[in-house]
């Protein structure tokens, strides 16, 4: 209970009516539950946030911003107009996102200074990341375009494959996506190097090397792939860029489950159409959607997916439970899991 009575929470997103009840059950003394879905997005596809915006006639878009001024704690941002929270929600105390990277959301709207506390959803996406990390690392190891083109042309001739066991990854991040990418690589055989914000604690027990950030271009030459699983901050635009590329052996491949400005884009794009390194695959881009002319819609030595590896069927379950740990320490005034901190970026 607050002064004004139950806690207010408002869904901001698309969600399952099982997930809003588990939420109501928290506490439903202590609890009110907002959740009106014919004023939220169509959802295109399971566990979408963000939708197809609906068109609000005049009573409906009323109704939607009472509920919003009326809410002290929200599930997802606003999708009217986040940047305007401060002033259409006083009430709002705290907001429980459903992705992992919020940063630049919050920067972009202006949100980092506004008094709201934001949780993310980081851990969530970790399995659903990690398995399509290592789909990438075989798709060419085992070299699927190659089986592709023999299938085409109906050609039957044994070869000889690669092993990804012996081979050598770099994993840039190290939180729980990336720690997750680590451990399931490191069981397969691969020897795992680790890149992290903070190098001065010992590693996991399945990264074999922490590598400083100052001896990163150095490390490049050694690996077989570089899997890019950090946050984008300050420190970590544009951190892989031609002079890091071209340090990666003609073996290499880039793959980028974290966020695409983390790379540049036009770099990368030169240094494979010149064949530099073998191959990236590529969930995460500079510009989303991935513009038409982009050359990474047609290079034969790339695989692009619109930022969909993490999304996987029951996400939300997931999501929800994170919010609901949440829920019941914010209403003991416990300390929150996941709480976003604007000095870092994450």
């Amino acid at each position: 209970m607050t002064k004004h009575g139950p806690l207010t929470i408002l869904i901001g997103s698309p969600l399952e009516p099982d997930q809003v009840e588990r939420i109501a059950a928290v506490d439903s003394g202590r609890v009110e539950v907002l959740y009106e879905p014919d004023l939220l997005p169509v959802p295109r596809y399971e566990g979408d946030h963000h939708g197809v915006p609906r068109e609000l006639d005049e009573t409906q878009l009323g109704y939607w911003n009472s509920l919003v001024a009326r809410s002290e704690v929200m599930f997802d941002f606003d999708w009217i107009g986040p940047a305007t929270l401060p002033t259409r929600a006083p009430r709002l105390r705290w907001l429980q996102a459903t992705s992992a990277g919020i940063g630049e959301l919050l920067e972009r709207s202006g949100l980092t200074g506004s008094g709201i506390r934001f949780t993310t959803a980081a851990g969530v996406h970790a399995a659903a990341l990690s398995e399509f990390v290592l789909l990438a690392l075989l798709y060419w190891t085992k070299d699927v375009p190659f089986l592709q083109r023999r299938q085409a042309e109906e050609r039957w001739e044994r070869y000889t494959a690669r092993a990804l066991t012996g081979q050598r990854i770099l994993v840039v991040g190290l939180g729980q996506v990336g720690r997750r990418i680590a451990e399931a690589c490191s069981a397969l055989g691969v020897d795992v190097w680790g890149v992290r914000r903070r190098s001065d604690a010992p590693p996991p027990s399945f990264v074999s090397r922490l590598v400083p950030r100052e001896d990163l271009q150095e490390a490049l030459t050694a690996v077989d792939a570089l899997v890019l699983a950090c946050p984008l901050t300050r420190e970590t635009h544009h951190l892989i860029g031609r002079t890091e590329l071209e340090a990666l052996p003609a073996r290499a491949i880039v793959v980028n489950v974290g966020r695409g400005a983390v790379i540049d884009e036009p770099e990368l794009v030169r240094v494979l159409e010149e064949g530099r390194i073998r191959g990236a695959v590529l969930d995460a881009f500079e510009h989303e959607p991935l513009p038409l002319e982009s050359p990474l819609w047609r290079l034969p030595n790339v695989l692009v997916s619109p930022h969909s590896a993490s999304t996987v069927g029951g996400e939300n379950a997931r999501i929800v439970d994170i919010f609901v740990d949440n829920l019941e320490r914010y209403l003991d005034s416990r300390p929150l899991q996941n709480e976003f901190e604007p000095e870092r970026g994450y």
